[in-house]
Formats: structure tokens, sequence, C-alpha cells
């Protein structure tokens, strides 16, 4: 018996023939949804943003080196978790010992480093009363850090930043106002801005932390609720901490767990725009995907942890965001079933019309507006905190990129990181991992 090649497609043919017909008007549905989801979204942002910007940043002075007046200026200790941070952490702390706060210490926490960063720590708390060094054996973790900084500092305010981050000297103060005007505030994310901008990926980023993650943040405070504080800047009250157990060991995202375990009892999250902290990104295609699908995995994990504490009317303020982060997770999967099942579709009688919706139409176009809609309200919003660069327009350029670097991206690694969410085992201990820090520019 020989095989013709011939018979097997069409054998193949035949019987996919019945399966893609019952898919295909569903799928018909499933694309429409899958074009108007982030369409739809995108003017949410949009519309909760100026809502964010009218309310608090568009009668300021427009420099964010300018200073709150503060009632009082209370105690602030600053946590700075290490891992292998011996590249970065000498400049971290010289920028925070220029910080303009009068009462505030810094606490360095060594989680096993492998590198020296240890040693330079000590040589920096030798010479600086105002650090602190706390030595930890093995690693432990970041949660695990960040807990051990907290349990050991002064104050009841607590900043969090990373080891290579740069804080700008006014943050601490537009924090600690949040607080001090706000007894129910139990966090406040800062405003992250991307460093090294040396490739086209660093340029495109500093495009999304705009356009995206500080929009977003801005609508989300707007309706009431934030998915997550920024991990590379974020401040705490201590007791609201406390009181929720700190952070958790065992979810590898402890920035959006700690945000949903404050929100699910009571406290809420400010974004403050103010305070800036300029961070590392990766540059490589690698690096971009492993901090993705950590940032996905992080995301699922929450949406397993806490939905039986969603069915409790005090967590009614978090139905919305629960329900929108579900959806896109959904809508990820619902794209690569579509992708699957087009070649499929092209082979039936319906080849015609599959390869009439592949082509350019009026949704793409729209979408395609929209996109540079959002980009440039965006940086209008953002441009001021970037004013001794030259501000964030001139990156308009590059954001034409990201719907072919990042959608497709974004797509791949939540899919990825959902599936590791879903088949982690509960309570394993998420540790530090050596991340991509990008070409640096002095």
């Amino acid at each position: 018996m020989t095989f013709n090649l011939q018979d097997g497609f069409n054998y193949l043919q035949t019987h996919w023939h019945t399966l893609v017909s019952l898919w295909a008007p569903i799928d018909a549905n499933l694309e429409g949804f899958i074009y108007y989801y982030p369409l739809f979204m995108a003017y949410v942002w949009m519309f909760g943003a100026l809502i964010f910007y009218f309310r608090f940043e568009w009668h300021n002075t427009g420099d964010s080196e300018h200073l709150p007046q503060l009632s009082e200026y209370p105690p602030v200790s600053i946590l700075i978790p290490c891992y292998n941070e011996a590249a970065n952490i000498r400049e971290t702390i010289d920028i925070l010992l220029h910080q303009k706060y009068p009462n505030y210490e810094i606490i360095a926490i060594n989680d096993g480093s492998k590198d020296n960063t240890l040693e330079i720590l000590q040589e920096l708390a030798a010479q600086h009363k105002k650090l602190r060094v706390v030595n930890l054996h093995t690693n432990q973790g970041k949660a695990m850090g960040l807990r051990a900084g907290a349990l050991i500092a002064k104050s009841e305010y607590l900043i969090c930043i990373d080891g290579d981050a740069l804080l700008a000297p006014e943050a601490c103060a537009w924090m600690v106002k949040h607080f001090l005007d706000n007894p129910k505030v139990g966090a406040v994310t800062g405003n992250p801005r991307i460093r090294n901008r040396s490739t086209l990926l660093g340029r495109i980023q500093v495009g999304e932390f705009s356009a995206i993650v500080g929009m977003i943040k801005r609508a989300q405070r707007s309706y009431g609720q934030i998915f997550t504080v920024s991990g590379v800047i974020a401040a705490f009250r201590k007791s609201a901490l406390h009181q929720v157990g700190y952070w958790s060991n065992d979810m590898v995202t402890e920035d959006i767990d700690i945000s949903w375990k404050l929100q699910l009892a009571g406290w809420t999250i400010y974004f403050e725009p103010n305070a800036l902290c300029w961070v590392l990104m990766p540059e490589t295609l690698d690096g971009l995907w492993k901090q993705r699908a950590r940032w996905a995995q992080g995301g699922t994990e929450v949406l397993l942890r806490y939905f039986n504490k969603l069915f409790r009317w005090s967590s009614r303020g978090m139905w919305l965001l629960y329900t929108e982060c579900l959806i896109s997770v959904i809508w990820a999967f619902l794209i690569l079933m579509h992708l699957l099942f087009t070649p499929f579709e092209l082979l039936t009688e319906s080849t015609n019309q599959s390869l009439h919706d592949l082509s350019p139409s009026w949704t793409s176009m729209l979408l395609s507006l929209t996109c540079l809609i959002q980009f440039g309200v965006s940086l209008f919003i953002d441009s001021r905190y970037e004013a001794k660069t030259g501000g964030v327009a001139k990156y308009y350029y590059w954001m034409v990129w990201y719907p072919i670097v990042y959608w497709l991206m974004n797509v791949g690694t939540t899919i990825f990181g959902s599936l590791k969410a879903i088949r982690k085992k509960r309570g394993q201990r998420a540790i530090w991992v050596t991340v991509d820090r990008g070409l640096r520019q002095k």
C-alpha cells in the first residue's frame, strides 16, 4: 500500500470540515470580540486617565521637582531588597542620600546575593549613618526580604524600591502626603520611568510606561481600585501591612498580591505621578518575554487565590477589576484559538471569506487610529514628568512598533504565564531570579 500525499490531504480536509463548519459561526463572533475588546478598553482607559488628569494634575505647576507642603514630617523607612546588585547599589543609595525629606532611614536587605553586594552594603553602612544592612544568608525571595526590612523598620511609613532604581529626591514627600491626608490609604504607587533607551525595545517601553502603564493606573484610580502597585516604587502603611500579614512568600509577583490583599481588607491605594523613580528594563526579546510571563503568571495567581473572597459584599469594589482582568486572560486564549483554526478554515469552502476576513478592514484602521490617539493623549499627560529629558513626545514615532512587538508577545506571555500559574503548587516559595537590566547609558 502506497501513501499518496493528495489522498492524505483530502482525508484530513474531509475530517476537519465538520469541526471547522461548526466552529466557523462561533469564530465569526469571537473575531468581533477580539477586535472590539481592546478598542473598548482603550477608550475606558483614556476616559479614566483624563478624569484623573483634570482632578489632580492639570492645575499643578507642571514641575515634579517642587515639594508639597506637609502638616508634619513623620519618619520614613526606605527598604531596598537586593539580589546580585553589585553593579547598581552604590548609585541607588547615593541618590537616596539626597532625598529632600528631613527624617528617613535606609534599610538594605541582602537576600543571599552570589556577588559582592553584601560587602558593598557593609562598606556604605560604615560611611553613612542613615543606612542599615540586613543580611539573609540564603536566597529567600523578594517578599521575605521586604518582610524582614519592614519588621525592623522604625517607621510607620515604608517606601520600597528595587536595588537598581533611582528615586527622585522629592518622591518621599509626595508619597507621605497621601498617608497624612487619608487614614484609609494603605499604599501609594509611584511613577516609574525608563532609564535605558539605547535600543528599539527600550524606546518603545518609554512610550509604553506612559501610554499603557501610566494611563491604566490613572484610570483605575479614577474608577476606585488599582490592579497593582509598581514593584519598583511603592510606599506602604506598616499597620496596614501588619493587618494583612505582609507580603506572601509563595506569590511570584509580590506587588500584585499585596495590592489585592490590602484592597480586599478595605484599604485604598493611590497613584502619585510626582513620585518618580528611574528604573532599568529588559532590552532583549528573551528578557522581555521572561519579565512579562512572570507578570502574567502573578496576575493569574491572584485571580485564582482571591476568587473565593470576592463573594463577600465588602469585596464588591474589586468585582469590576477582577472581571476585567479575567476577560483579558480569556481574550488571549481566544486569540490563540482563532489563530489555530484559521488555517483549517482556509481549507474549507469559506476560503474566499476567510481571506477577506484576514485583509485590512475598517475595524483594523479604527483600532490603529485608536492606538495612536491613546499614545497621543497619554504622552500629553505624562510629558511634564520628563521635562529635563526633552519630554516623551519624541518617542511617539517609536510607538508605531508597539502593536507588533508587544501585543503579540503579551498574548503569548499571558497564555504561558497563566498555564504556569494553574500548574503551580500552592505554598511553593518564589525566589529571586537574575533579570535582564538592558544596556545602560551613563
